[in-house]
Protein backbone atom coordinates (compact mmCIF):
# COMPACT_ATOMS: atom_id res chain seq x y z
CA UNK A 1 0.00 0.00 0.00
CA UNK A 2 1.32 3.25 -1.11
CA UNK A 3 0.95 6.26 1.83
CA UNK A 4 0.83 9.89 0.20
CA UNK A 5 2.71 12.05 2.85
CA UNK A 6 0.18 14.80 4.36
CA UNK A 7 2.05 18.15 4.14
CA UNK A 8 2.64 19.89 6.71
CA UNK A 9 0.23 22.99 7.64
CA UNK A 10 1.60 26.48 6.42
CA UNK A 11 2.69 28.76 8.98
CA UNK A 12 -0.53 31.07 8.06
CA UNK A 13 -2.69 28.23 8.39
CA UNK A 14 -1.37 27.90 11.82
CA UNK A 15 -1.63 31.28 12.65
CA UNK A 16 -5.34 31.27 11.44
CA UNK A 17 -6.26 28.22 13.14
CA UNK A 18 -4.92 29.87 16.17
CA UNK A 19 -6.71 32.65 15.58
CA UNK A 20 -9.63 30.92 15.45
CA UNK A 21 -9.40 29.33 18.33
CA UNK A 22 -9.20 32.42 19.95
CA UNK A 23 -12.40 33.66 18.70
CA UNK A 24 -14.15 30.76 19.70
CA UNK A 25 -12.37 30.89 23.44
CA UNK A 26 -13.80 34.70 23.58
CA UNK A 27 -17.01 33.61 22.60
CA UNK A 28 -16.93 31.08 25.21
CA UNK A 29 -15.78 33.62 27.84
CA UNK A 30 -18.86 35.91 26.69
CA UNK A 31 -21.37 33.12 27.46
CA UNK A 32 -19.63 32.28 31.09
CA UNK A 33 -19.80 36.02 32.01
CA UNK A 34 -23.31 36.69 30.63
CA UNK A 35 -24.61 33.85 33.10
CA UNK A 36 -23.39 36.22 36.08
CA UNK A 37 -24.97 39.21 34.10
CA UNK A 38 -28.08 37.24 33.70
CA UNK A 39 -28.17 36.60 37.53
CA UNK A 40 -27.29 39.85 38.72
CA UNK A 41 -29.56 42.07 36.33
CA UNK A 42 -32.11 42.33 39.40
CA UNK A 43 -29.57 43.64 42.00
CA UNK A 44 -28.86 46.32 39.58
CA UNK A 45 -31.74 47.56 38.25
CA UNK A 46 -31.99 50.87 40.34
CA UNK A 47 -31.09 54.79 39.60
CA UNK A 48 -27.19 55.53 40.49
CA UNK A 49 -26.21 51.81 39.74
CA UNK A 50 -23.58 50.44 37.48
CA UNK A 51 -22.29 47.20 36.59
CA UNK A 52 -19.27 47.31 38.37
CA UNK A 53 -18.82 43.31 39.05
CA UNK A 54 -20.32 42.74 35.24
CA UNK A 55 -17.10 44.70 34.27
CA UNK A 56 -14.59 43.31 35.98
CA UNK A 57 -15.63 39.82 34.95
CA UNK A 58 -15.52 41.34 31.13
CA UNK A 59 -12.37 42.60 31.47
CA UNK A 60 -10.97 39.40 33.06
CA UNK A 61 -12.43 37.60 30.67
CA UNK A 62 -10.54 40.21 27.86
CA UNK A 63 -13.52 41.04 26.06
CA UNK A 64 -12.17 44.66 26.76
CA UNK A 65 -9.62 44.75 24.55
CA UNK A 66 -10.82 41.82 21.94
CA UNK A 67 -11.67 45.26 19.94
CA UNK A 68 -8.10 45.94 19.63
CA UNK A 69 -6.05 44.82 16.25
CA UNK A 70 -4.41 41.70 17.09
CA UNK A 71 -0.65 43.83 17.15
CA UNK A 72 -2.27 45.89 19.76
CA UNK A 73 -2.94 43.21 22.66
CA UNK A 74 -7.06 42.53 21.22
CA UNK A 75 -8.52 40.41 18.71
CA UNK A 76 -9.67 42.55 16.05
CA UNK A 77 -13.17 42.02 17.09
CA UNK A 78 -15.40 44.51 14.82
CA UNK A 79 -12.39 46.49 13.53
CA UNK A 80 -11.61 42.87 11.57
CA UNK A 81 -14.03 43.00 8.97
CA UNK A 82 -14.26 39.07 8.64
CA UNK A 83 -14.82 39.37 12.70
CA UNK A 84 -18.23 41.30 12.50
CA UNK A 85 -20.07 38.24 12.87
CA UNK A 86 -18.02 37.18 16.35
CA UNK A 87 -18.45 40.69 17.52
CA UNK A 88 -22.42 40.42 16.76
CA UNK A 89 -22.74 37.30 18.49
CA UNK A 90 -21.05 38.43 21.43
CA UNK A 91 -23.03 42.18 21.57
CA UNK A 92 -26.33 39.32 21.39
CA UNK A 93 -25.21 37.44 24.11
CA UNK A 94 -24.56 40.26 26.30
CA UNK A 95 -27.78 41.69 25.25
CA UNK A 96 -29.64 38.74 26.22
CA UNK A 97 -28.24 38.95 29.79
CA UNK A 98 -28.32 42.01 30.57
CA UNK A 99 -29.52 44.95 27.89
CA UNK A 100 -27.79 47.88 30.31
CA UNK A 101 -24.38 45.85 30.16
CA UNK A 102 -24.73 45.00 26.27
CA UNK A 103 -25.72 48.90 26.32
CA UNK A 104 -22.29 50.02 27.90
CA UNK A 105 -19.88 47.33 26.33
CA UNK A 106 -21.19 48.29 23.14
CA UNK A 107 -20.62 51.84 23.18
CA UNK A 108 -16.94 50.86 24.50
CA UNK A 109 -16.89 48.85 21.19
CA UNK A 110 -17.87 51.67 19.15
CA UNK A 111 -14.99 54.10 20.76
CA UNK A 112 -12.20 51.63 20.15
CA UNK A 113 -13.24 51.13 16.46
CA UNK A 114 -13.51 55.22 16.36
CA UNK A 115 -10.39 55.32 17.95
CA UNK A 116 -8.55 52.37 15.29
CA UNK A 117 -10.06 54.29 12.57
CA UNK A 118 -9.53 57.79 12.74
CA UNK A 119 -6.84 57.86 15.43
CA UNK A 120 -3.35 58.59 14.62
CA UNK A 121 -0.68 56.14 15.48
CA UNK A 122 0.37 57.77 18.86
CA UNK A 123 -3.40 58.21 19.50
CA UNK A 124 -3.79 54.22 19.24
CA UNK A 125 -0.81 53.18 20.83
CA UNK A 126 -1.66 55.64 23.98
CA UNK A 127 -5.09 54.12 24.14
CA UNK A 128 -4.54 51.11 23.11
CA UNK A 129 -2.40 50.74 26.20
CA UNK A 130 -5.25 52.68 28.40
CA UNK A 131 -7.55 49.66 27.71
CA UNK A 132 -4.64 46.33 27.94
CA UNK A 133 -2.33 47.68 30.93
CA UNK A 134 -5.61 49.66 32.91
CA UNK A 135 -8.40 48.22 31.89
CA UNK A 136 -9.58 51.69 30.81
CA UNK A 137 -13.65 51.52 29.65
CA UNK A 138 -14.48 54.09 26.41
CA UNK A 139 -17.41 55.15 25.31
CA UNK A 140 -18.67 57.62 23.15
CA UNK A 141 -21.27 60.59 24.34
CA UNK A 142 -22.19 62.77 21.75
CA UNK A 143 -26.16 63.24 22.61
CA UNK A 144 -26.45 67.41 23.94
CA UNK A 145 -29.57 69.46 24.76
CA UNK A 146 -28.42 73.44 24.18
CA UNK A 147 -26.04 73.66 26.24
CA UNK A 148 -23.85 71.71 24.45
CA UNK A 149 -20.34 71.34 24.29
CA UNK A 150 -17.81 73.35 22.39
CA UNK A 151 -14.53 73.09 22.05
CA UNK A 152 -12.08 76.00 22.13
CA UNK A 153 -8.93 76.84 21.24
CA UNK A 154 -6.42 78.28 23.60
CA UNK A 155 -3.08 78.04 21.49
CA UNK A 156 0.09 76.10 22.43
CA UNK A 157 -1.80 73.05 21.77
CA UNK A 158 -4.46 73.00 24.54
CA UNK A 159 -8.57 73.55 24.39
CA UNK A 160 -10.84 74.68 26.55
CA UNK A 161 -14.26 72.33 26.85
CA UNK A 162 -17.85 74.74 27.74
CA UNK A 163 -21.19 73.09 27.81
CA UNK A 164 -22.65 69.58 28.70
CA UNK A 165 -23.29 65.89 27.30
CA UNK A 166 -26.81 64.10 28.18
CA UNK A 167 -27.45 60.61 28.25
CA UNK A 168 -23.45 60.08 29.13
CA UNK A 169 -23.75 56.54 29.44
CA UNK A 170 -21.73 54.83 32.37
CA UNK A 171 -21.29 57.95 33.94
CA UNK A 172 -18.40 57.16 36.63
CA UNK A 173 -17.24 54.22 35.18
CA UNK A 174 -16.61 54.95 31.91
CA UNK A 175 -13.14 56.46 31.85
CA UNK A 176 -12.41 57.66 28.31
CA UNK A 177 -15.42 58.59 26.57
CA UNK A 178 -15.58 59.99 23.03
CA UNK A 179 -17.09 63.97 23.51
CA UNK A 180 -17.84 65.17 20.07
CA UNK A 181 -17.89 69.49 20.64
CA UNK A 182 -18.42 72.20 17.93
CA UNK A 183 -15.08 73.95 16.96
CA UNK A 184 -15.37 77.83 16.51
CA UNK A 185 -14.93 77.49 12.83
CA UNK A 186 -18.82 75.52 13.29
CA UNK A 187 -17.15 72.08 12.60
CA UNK A 188 -17.54 68.96 15.09
CA UNK A 189 -14.62 67.72 16.45
CA UNK A 190 -14.25 64.35 18.40
CA UNK A 191 -11.72 64.43 21.48
CA UNK A 192 -11.04 61.55 24.30
CA UNK A 193 -11.30 63.40 27.88
CA UNK A 194 -9.42 61.23 30.77
CA UNK A 195 -12.24 61.53 32.96
CA UNK A 196 -9.95 60.36 35.98
CA UNK A 197 -7.56 62.88 35.21
CA UNK A 198 -10.31 66.33 34.99
CA UNK A 199 -13.24 67.75 36.94
CA UNK A 200 -16.77 67.91 35.80
CA UNK A 201 -20.24 68.20 37.16
CA UNK A 202 -22.18 64.80 36.39
CA UNK A 203 -26.01 65.86 37.10
CA UNK A 204 -27.66 62.15 38.14
CA UNK A 205 -31.56 63.67 38.79
CA UNK A 206 -31.60 64.29 35.41
CA UNK A 207 -31.03 60.41 34.65
CA UNK A 208 -34.60 59.08 35.95
CA UNK A 209 -35.69 56.46 33.58
CA UNK A 210 -37.99 53.71 33.33
CA UNK A 211 -35.38 51.49 32.00
CA UNK A 212 -31.85 51.02 31.52
CA UNK A 213 -31.55 52.39 34.86
CA UNK A 214 -27.99 50.99 35.67
CA UNK A 215 -26.71 52.62 32.57
CA UNK A 216 -26.02 55.73 34.57
CA UNK A 217 -26.64 57.88 31.50
CA UNK A 218 -26.18 61.18 33.38
CA UNK A 219 -25.93 64.45 32.61
CA UNK A 220 -22.31 66.20 32.73
CA UNK A 221 -20.87 69.71 32.13
CA UNK A 222 -16.99 69.80 30.75
CA UNK A 223 -17.25 73.32 31.34
CA UNK A 224 -13.80 74.04 32.48
CA UNK A 225 -12.23 71.02 31.21
CA UNK A 226 -8.59 71.46 29.38
CA UNK A 227 -7.35 69.11 26.95
CA UNK A 228 -4.02 68.61 24.49
CA UNK A 229 -4.80 68.55 20.92
CA UNK A 230 -3.07 65.11 21.00
CA UNK A 231 -6.93 64.33 22.79
CA UNK A 232 -8.65 65.63 19.59
CA UNK A 233 -9.47 62.19 17.42
CA UNK A 234 -9.49 62.70 13.65
CA UNK A 235 -10.59 65.55 11.74
CA UNK A 236 -13.28 67.43 11.89
CA UNK A 237 -16.76 66.59 10.47
CA UNK A 238 -14.98 62.32 10.59
CA UNK A 239 -17.78 61.49 13.46
CA UNK A 240 -20.50 61.88 10.99
CA UNK A 241 -18.70 60.09 7.95
CA UNK A 242 -20.31 57.33 6.39
CA UNK A 243 -20.32 54.75 5.47
CA UNK A 244 -18.82 54.41 9.70
CA UNK A 245 -21.28 56.25 11.43
CA UNK A 246 -24.50 54.23 9.93
CA UNK A 247 -22.80 51.00 9.25
CA UNK A 248 -22.30 50.90 13.00
CA UNK A 249 -26.11 50.59 13.96
CA UNK A 250 -25.86 46.77 13.41
CA UNK A 251 -24.11 46.70 16.60
CA UNK A 252 -26.77 47.64 18.50
CA UNK A 253 -29.75 46.30 16.55
CA UNK A 254 -27.66 42.97 18.14
CA UNK A 255 -27.83 44.03 21.22
CA UNK A 256 -31.37 44.62 20.95
CA UNK A 257 -31.92 41.57 19.60
CA UNK A 258 -30.45 39.47 22.64
CA UNK A 259 -33.30 41.76 24.61
CA UNK A 260 -35.64 40.07 22.23
CA UNK A 261 -34.56 36.39 23.01
CA UNK A 262 -34.69 37.21 26.69
CA UNK A 263 -38.05 37.78 26.71
CA UNK A 264 -39.05 34.88 24.61
CA UNK A 265 -37.26 32.84 26.53
CA UNK A 266 -38.92 34.34 30.35
CA UNK A 267 -41.97 33.93 28.72
CA UNK A 268 -41.30 30.55 27.79
CA UNK A 269 -40.44 29.61 31.29
CA UNK A 270 -43.43 31.79 33.01
CA UNK A 271 -46.00 29.69 30.93
CA UNK A 272 -44.02 26.25 31.41
CA UNK A 273 -44.26 27.01 35.24
CA UNK A 274 -47.94 27.89 35.06
CA UNK A 275 -48.64 24.90 32.67
CA UNK A 276 -50.13 27.32 29.81
CA UNK A 277 -48.48 25.64 26.93
CA UNK A 278 -51.15 23.52 24.94
CA UNK A 279 -53.64 26.85 24.94
CA UNK A 280 -53.90 26.98 20.75
CA UNK A 281 -53.33 30.82 20.92
CA UNK A 282 -49.94 30.75 22.61
CA UNK A 283 -49.41 28.53 20.68
CA UNK A 284 -49.74 30.91 17.64
CA UNK A 285 -48.06 33.67 19.54
CA UNK A 286 -44.59 31.77 20.45
CA UNK A 287 -44.56 30.79 16.34
CA UNK A 288 -45.02 33.92 15.27
CA UNK A 289 -42.18 35.35 17.71
CA UNK A 290 -39.76 32.41 16.88
CA UNK A 291 -40.24 33.67 13.41
CA UNK A 292 -39.02 36.96 14.22
CA UNK A 293 -36.34 35.93 16.56
CA UNK A 294 -34.73 33.81 13.88
CA UNK A 295 -35.42 36.62 10.88
CA UNK A 296 -33.35 38.81 13.54
CA UNK A 297 -30.45 36.20 13.44
CA UNK A 298 -30.46 35.82 9.61
CA UNK A 299 -30.31 39.98 9.24
CA UNK A 300 -27.39 39.76 11.61
CA UNK A 301 -25.92 37.52 9.60
CA UNK A 302 -26.60 39.06 6.41
CA UNK A 303 -24.65 42.48 7.95
CA UNK A 304 -21.67 40.76 8.78
CA UNK A 305 -21.94 39.21 5.13
CA UNK A 306 -22.07 42.48 3.55
CA UNK A 307 -19.79 44.16 6.47
CA UNK A 308 -17.15 41.94 5.58
CA UNK A 309 -17.56 42.20 1.46
CA UNK A 310 -17.51 45.74 1.60
CA UNK A 311 -13.35 46.13 3.00
CA UNK A 312 -11.17 44.34 5.21
CA UNK A 313 -11.39 46.88 7.65
CA UNK A 314 -15.09 47.94 9.28
CA UNK A 315 -16.49 50.40 7.45
CA UNK A 316 -13.03 50.71 4.79
CA UNK A 317 -10.10 53.00 4.88
CA UNK A 318 -11.28 56.35 5.47
CA UNK A 319 -8.99 58.24 3.09
CA UNK A 320 -10.62 56.31 -0.02
CA UNK A 321 -13.82 56.69 -1.20
CA UNK A 322 -15.87 53.25 -1.75
CA UNK A 323 -18.17 52.88 -4.94
CA UNK A 324 -20.66 50.68 -2.24
CA UNK A 325 -20.77 53.08 0.88
CA UNK A 326 -24.35 53.64 -0.18
CA UNK A 327 -25.29 50.47 -0.12
CA UNK A 328 -23.97 49.40 2.67
CA UNK A 329 -25.65 52.59 5.07
CA UNK A 330 -28.59 51.64 2.95
CA UNK A 331 -28.46 47.70 4.39
CA UNK A 332 -27.71 48.72 7.77
CA UNK A 333 -30.30 50.87 7.88
CA UNK A 334 -32.70 47.93 6.84
CA UNK A 335 -30.98 46.03 9.98
CA UNK A 336 -31.89 48.25 12.42
CA UNK A 337 -35.47 48.68 11.51
CA UNK A 338 -35.98 45.41 10.51
CA UNK A 339 -34.82 43.83 14.00
CA UNK A 340 -36.50 47.34 16.21
CA UNK A 341 -39.72 46.02 14.78
CA UNK A 342 -38.80 42.32 15.67
CA UNK A 343 -38.42 43.64 19.13
CA UNK A 344 -41.41 45.73 19.19
CA UNK A 345 -43.46 42.95 18.10
CA UNK A 346 -41.93 40.53 20.77
CA UNK A 347 -42.63 42.65 23.42
CA UNK A 348 -46.06 43.03 22.39
CA UNK A 349 -46.41 39.22 21.98
CA UNK A 350 -45.01 38.48 25.07
CA UNK A 351 -47.05 40.98 27.27
CA UNK A 352 -50.24 39.32 25.56
CA UNK A 353 -49.31 35.92 26.52
CA UNK A 354 -48.21 36.32 30.04
CA UNK A 355 -50.98 38.55 30.69
CA UNK A 356 -50.89 41.09 33.93
CA UNK A 357 -49.59 38.30 36.33
CA UNK A 358 -46.35 37.88 34.29
CA UNK A 359 -45.73 41.64 33.96
CA UNK A 360 -45.59 42.24 37.98
CA UNK A 361 -41.83 42.89 39.57
CA UNK A 362 -39.64 40.92 40.41
CA UNK A 363 -40.49 38.48 37.40
CA UNK A 364 -37.99 39.29 34.96
CA UNK A 365 -40.32 40.31 32.12
CA UNK A 366 -40.98 43.50 33.86
CA UNK A 367 -37.53 44.73 33.53
CA UNK A 368 -36.58 43.44 30.07
CA UNK A 369 -39.64 45.38 28.80
CA UNK A 370 -38.67 48.53 30.32
CA UNK A 371 -35.24 48.18 29.25
CA UNK A 372 -35.80 47.03 25.64
CA UNK A 373 -38.23 49.80 25.02
CA UNK A 374 -36.72 52.89 26.01
CA UNK A 375 -33.43 51.49 24.52
CA UNK A 376 -35.06 50.89 21.44
CA UNK A 377 -35.51 55.02 21.12
CA UNK A 378 -32.77 55.09 18.68
CA UNK A 379 -32.75 58.55 17.22
CA UNK A 380 -33.39 59.29 13.33
CA UNK A 381 -35.40 55.90 12.71
CA UNK A 382 -37.73 57.79 9.64
CA UNK A 383 -34.39 59.27 8.45
CA UNK A 384 -33.15 55.40 8.24
CA UNK A 385 -36.08 54.21 6.44
CA UNK A 386 -35.76 57.01 4.02
CA UNK A 387 -32.19 56.29 3.26
CA UNK A 388 -33.36 52.56 2.10
CA UNK A 389 -36.11 54.18 -0.05
CA UNK A 390 -33.56 56.59 -1.31
CA UNK A 391 -31.11 54.23 -2.43
CA UNK A 392 -33.98 51.58 -3.97
CA UNK A 393 -35.54 54.12 -6.06
CA UNK A 394 -32.00 55.41 -7.16
CA UNK A 395 -30.74 52.19 -7.80
CA UNK A 396 -31.36 51.06 -11.78
CA UNK A 397 -33.87 48.26 -11.85
CA UNK A 398 -31.54 46.05 -13.56
CA UNK A 399 -29.40 46.06 -10.64
CA UNK A 400 -29.66 43.79 -7.61
CA UNK A 401 -29.97 46.00 -4.36
CA UNK A 402 -27.40 43.98 -2.64
CA UNK A 403 -26.09 41.72 -5.38
CA UNK A 404 -22.85 40.22 -3.66
CA UNK A 405 -20.97 40.52 -6.64
CA UNK A 406 -21.41 44.08 -6.33
CA UNK A 407 -19.48 44.09 -2.61
CA UNK A 408 -16.10 43.17 -3.80
CA UNK A 409 -12.73 43.51 -1.52
CA UNK A 410 -10.47 46.39 -2.39
CA UNK A 411 -6.70 46.36 -1.30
Amino acid sequence: MTVTPVAAPSFLAAKLAAYQLEIIEAIAQTHEVAKFCSLNAAQIDRNGAFPEREFELIAKAGLLTAPLRRELGGLGLGIDANSIGELLTILQAIGRANLAVGRIYEGHVNALQLLQTFGTPAQIETYSADVCDRHKIFGVWNAEADDGVKIMPLGGGKYRLEGAKTFATGCGCVDRPFIGGMLPSGEWQLCIVPMDEVETIADPSWWQPAGMRATASYKVDFTGVIVDESALIGQPGQYYQQPWLSAGVVRFAAVQLGGAAALFDAARQFLQEIDRTKDPYQEERFGQMAIAIESGQLWLQGAATQIERYHPIFAGDPAIAHPQATALVAYANMVRTAIEQICLDTIQLTARSVGTRGLLPPHPLERIIRDLTLYLRQPAFDASIANIGRYALQTPVTDSLWNNERFTREF
